[in-house]
C-alpha cells in the first residue's frame, strides 16, 4: 500500500494573519469595494476567490506549508475547472514566491478586473448585452 500524505491544517492564528493580509491588499492595492478577495479554508489550503459585482470566481489555491510566507501556489484554470500546481506560464507568474500577497498580484494579472464592468459583467457579457440591445447575464 502507498504511503498517505499527511496534511497539516492551517492553525487559527495563520488564518488570522492571512485575513488581514487578504483585507489589507484589498484595501490598498484593489482599492474598490465591490472587488475584492475572499478568503476560504479547507483542512490545509486558503482558496483566493474573487468578488466582482455579482460575481464571485476562483482565482488560485495556497497549500499551507507550515509558514506564513511559504504557501504552495495552483493557479485555477477556468479552461479546465481545476487548481494547476504545474501551471506557471500565465501573466503574472513573476509574482508567485511563496507569499499570500505574491498570490494575489498574479491573481489580478491573470484575472484582471478590467475584464468586468463595475457590475461584475464580463467582456463577453457585455457584448452580448451589446449585440443583444439588453443586460445579458449568464449565470
Amino acid at each position: 500500500m502507498g504511503k498517505r500524505r499527511q496534511h497539516m491544517d492551517i492553525p487559527e492564528n495563520i488564518r488570522e494573519q492571512a485575513d488581514k493580509i487578504i483585507a489589507d491588499f484589498n484595501m490598498k492595492v484593489i482599492k474598490n469595494p465591490k472587488i475584492f478577495y475572499s478568503p476560504r479554508y479547507r483542512k490545509n489550503c486558503l482558496y483566493l476567490d474573487r468578488k466582482m459585482g455579482d460575481t464571485e470566481g476562483p482565482i488560485c489555491r495556497l497549500k499551507y506549508q507550515g509558514k506564513i510566507d511559504n504557501w504552495e501556489f495552483a493557479i485555477y484554470k477556468y479552461s479546465k475547472e481545476h487548481y494547476d500546481p504545474e501551471e506557471f506560464f500565465f501573466p503574472g507568474m513573476e509574482h508567485v514566491d511563496g507569499t499570500i500577497e505574491g498570490a494575489m498580484k498574479a491573481g489580478i494579472e491573470a484575472y484582471p478586473a478590467s475584464d468586468y464592468d463595475e457590475d461584475g459583467s464580463t467582456l463577453i457579457e457585455q457584448f452580448l448585452s451589446f449585440l443583444l440591445g439588453k443586460k445579458y447575464k449568464n449565470k
